[in-house]
């Protein structure tokens, strides 16, 4: 069975809604709503999402066609006419309760995905595009990394080696990018009782702070469960004045130099030491680490800070 990616009709919607949240910004009597967009920003972030755009059908193919399909197959065979899992059940169909658990689990994934390209170096360096400005907007949204997505397909291929269909799972992911633009906006309050389960526009904002408190936070994808579950949640303090971005900035709107910067800054790490697992270290672990204690991973700045208000 055939089904659409429903990013397909997404991208002009998400085109439509920058400008109606840039027009109505400007026309905003708040000077900080006011200032919600910079042209030379969001001109880079839509440089990086139409490049995200151009090489989205690569990668779907890559994803789709050949990565999950091959997966699929390979654990969910033919036995009789039936596609069965190697596990001996029948592989799953689509009843509109599988759609839900494929969800689900696109989302679980989406978390550890996300969490990841936090957690490791190398990954970061190509998600911190996304973090890269210090606006919070629409178009901050499809400001997305081109190597992210590479990548990103190996996180989910498991869901095709238990017996979901591949083209359900590409869908899924879709209609997580659908929900993922929209989080990024200042225009929407905190949602009552949808904030005890679901990710929403306020906790997407803690996410892309970088005050400290804030700081490798909410990493979910519609539902913030996970970050619960595994200790990442963090609420919205209305009394926190938030500082969007990243602390080590491109400070260009060169999208080359966006794209770039932090795969510079871990070779000149890597460089300062000539011992090979340090260089390992400083291309893998976390942000921040260092052979020398000179730079702390967020980790480790946050237990300074909690043992010295203790």
């Amino acid at each position: 069975m055939d089904f659409t990616n429903p990013l397909i009709y997404g991208v002009p919607c998400f085109l439509a809604l920058i400008l109606v949240e840039l027009t109505y910004s400007k026309h905003h009597k708040k000077k900080k709503k006011k200032d919600l967009y910079k042209w030379k920003d969001l001109a880079a972030s839509l440089t990086m999402g139409i490049g995200s755009t151009i090489i989205a059908p690569l990668t779907k193919t890559i994803a789709a066609i050949v990565l999950f399909n091959f997966v699929y197959e390979l654990f969910n065979p033919f036995v009789d006419g039936v596609r069965t899992n190697i596990m001996g059940y029948v592989s799953f169909g689509y009843a509109w309760y599988i759609w839900i658990v494929c969800q689900l689990l696109d989302d679980f994934s989406y978390y550890w995905f996300h969490r990841q390209n936090h957690n490791v170096r190398f990954l970061w360096a190509a998600h911190i595009v996304h973090h890269s400005s210090d606006n919070f907007n629409l178009g901050t949204a499809v400001r997305n990394g081109w190597f992210t997505i590479f990548y990103k397909p190996f996180f989910y291929m498991w869901i095709p080696a238990i017996g979901f269909p591949p083209e359900m799972l590409v869908v899924c992911l879709g209609i997580e990018a659908l929900w993922q633009f929209q989080l990024h906006s200042v225009y929407i309050p905190k949602l009552g009782f949808i904030e005890k389960f679901m990710n929403t526009h306020t906790m997407h904002q803690v996410h892309h702070a970088q005050n400290i408190e804030y700081m490798d936070k909410n990493h979910g994808g519609f539902l913030n469960v996970f970050d619960k579950i595994f200790g990442t949640w963090k609420e919205l303090d209305e009394s926190i004045d938030i500082k969007y971005g990243v602390t080590k900035p491109p400070n260009s709107f060169n999208p080359l130099v966006i794209l770039t910067h932090e795969y510079k800054d871990i070779w000149l790490d890597m460089k300062k030491s000539k011992n090979w697992y340090h260089k390992f270290m400083y291309a893998f672990a976390a942000p921040g680490w260092s052979h020398d204690g000179s730079t702390l991973t967020i980790k480790q700045v946050q237990k300074l800070i909690k043992e010295e208000n203790k």
